[in-house]
């Protein structure tokens, strides 16, 4: 429904004619006036109206430009295209039309904006006002885009008793006319007239103060918020749901296997300790990739020796074959380059790809099923990016639109951010890998509990070598070669560690056992991140 209120059409017309406006003072009897009042396409009331005052009269109207409705509601109006003939004058100024008229004949022409507002159901064109002069006759006559206009009501009289007028009519053709004589100072005059919906252009201006804005928390936008809460909700319970399995081992395994009078170490399914130390901690460091260069040389893939007081030498002893995996190919790539058979560690220094290194760890442990990166864009990443954008676009566009419940739009970009956020939280090990996460925490209590007698002399060193590198990848290196301190090398008839030249002759590892820390802190330091060149 489309409401004209204060200065819509009938208002318009009894207004003009002098009967609505508050500063416009008592007359003698005998004004007349007529008017003819016309409502365009284009939503603009189009006034013309004659005022006849007799001798010795005179004639004010003064239209409010500015309307206070309601509490925090104003209703703006503007009139233009103002003109005056005969004895009469018509201004506007300070947020007031005004019109004068002396005695005689005087016609005013005048367009009035701003006087339409949407709604549903019909136009209704509703003026309710108190005469503040005494009018001798009315005669208006209103036209408008639509032949099916009616009189939903119309009253007059004094306050408490109006009467219903019978001097308006409209004609078939859809005008309406209204006449009415001697009408009296005090009289409240109440006309409604109706008209299908959507008959002309809306363009009213109402400010209310009171109406909530475009960031307002309405219904609409709790109701978002709520379902904001209640997403969040789900993720923080499917968190704690996908969390609720941390793998803790039971019980300490034993990680040596005996066939006939030999004792070997083995890894739970066959684990490298890269993988391990990535279990065990979620993340790809440093003491990963030591692991690496230790276990490859234990491996005899190469042969370490030391060159120096601070400095090692890596030989080539086997070449990269298809027992490597490609991670493993790219730290023996980053200690031996193509078509070098030994280089220092200090020549490598700052060679060193960590970056590529660190992902080729990671992409072997996603291949094999135990691992997911979550530093990766995966589905959650451009769920939330498409989240961002489009909560952005709500906001923009509900903000500038009819509703204007922008906060609508936010609470979808928060929706978003929340999505970017959610893999932080998600573990990083599948089932798979909880459940060889587990093995490896029993391999690791088995390790600890560990006493060297229990192990044959001659295969000491080769269960201490092979073991060595799943220590170093779980920070525990240097408790495992104080366990081994007195472990003899040359038990097995060779003059020292097999892997590991410098300290041949040595009875035990007393020696190793105090360099070895600073040759791992060495390595670790190749493949920090920032020390390539």
């Amino acid at each position: 429904m489309q409401i004209f209120r204060g200065a819509a059409l009938v208002a318009l017309l009894l207004a003009v004619a002098g009967v609505a406006a508050p500063a416009a003072w008592a007359q003698p009897a005998g004004v007349d006036i007529t008017a003819e009042v016309n409502l365009g396409d284009d939503g603009l009331l189009r006034v013309t109206e004659t005022v006849e005052v007799p001798e010795g009269g005179e004639f004010r109207q003064v239209l409010p430009l500015r309307v206070q409705v309601a509490e925090g509601v104003q209703r703006n109006f503007q009139v233009t295209e103002v003109s005056a003939e005969g004895d009469g004058e018509a201004k506007v100024a300070d947020d007031r039309f005004t019109i004068d008229a002396r005695p005689g004949s005087s016609t005013f022409k005048y367009t009035v904006h701003n006087t339409v507002s949407d709604a549903t159901g019909a136009q209704v064109f509703q003026w309710t006002g108190v005469l503040n002069t005494d009018v001798a006759s009315i005669n208006a006559t209103v036209s408008s885009p639509s032949f099916r206009m009616g009189v939903t009501k119309c009253t007059v009289g004094p306050p408490g008793n109006p009467q219903n007028c019978g001097d308006i009519r409209v004609e078939p053709d859809g005008f309406a006319h209204l006449e009415k004589t001697d009408l009296h100072k005090g009289d409240i005059l109440d006309v409604t007239l109706q008209l299908p919906p959507d008959t002309v252009r809306a363009n009213a201006d109402v400010r209310d103060d009171n109406a909530p804005d475009a960031f307002s928390p309405t219904g609409p936008v709790w109701a978002a918020f709520g379902a904001l809460l209640a997403a969040v909700a789900a993720a923080a319970g499917y968190v704690l749901w996908s969390r609720r399995s941390t793998p803790v081992a039971a019980e300490a395994l034993d990680p040596l296997v005996r066939t006939g009078d030999h004792v070997q170490f083995a890894s739970p399914d066959g684990v490298l300790p890269s993988t391990a130390g990535l279990l065990l901690d979620g993340h790809a460091d440093v003491p990963d990739m030591a692991s690496t260069v230790v276990d490859l040389a234990v491996r005899n893939y190469l042969w370490v020796s030391v060159a120096g007081d601070a400095d090692w030498r890596f030989s080539r002893v086997n070449p990269p074959d298809g027992q490597l995996t490609a991670y493993e190919r790219a730290v023996y790539a980053a200690l031996l380059p193509e078509g070098a058979e030994a280089a220092l560690l200090s020549e490598r220094r700052g060679h060193v790809d960590a970056r590529a290194v660190r992902t080729a760890l990671i992409d072997d442990a996603v291949s094999a099923g135990v691992f997911i990166d979550r530093t990766r864009r995966g589905f959650e990443f451009w769920l939330g990016i498409a989240l961002i954008v489009f909560g952005l676009g709500a906001t923009a566009t509900l903000a500038l639109g009819p509703q204007r419940h922008a906060l609508i739009g936010v609470a979808i970009a928060l929706g978003g951010v929340a999505a970017l956020l959610l893999p932080r939280y998600l573990p990083s090990r599948t089932a798979l890998g909880r459940e060889l996460t587990g093995r490896v925490q029993g391999m690791q209590r088995g390790l600890d509990a560990l006493a060297p007698q229990r192990i044959p002399a001659a295969d000491q060193e080769l269960a201490f070598s092979r073991a060595l590198p799943f220590q170093v990848a779980a920070r525990r290196g240097d408790q495992w070669v104080r366990t081994f301190r007195e472990l003899d090398p040359t038990a097995d008839g060779s003059p020292g560690l097999y892997w590991f030249g410098g300290f041949e002759g040595d009875r035990n590892l007393q020696r190793f056992g105090a360099h070895f820390p600073y040759f791992i802190t060495a390595v670790e330091g190749l493949f920090r991140p920032g020390n390539q060149r």
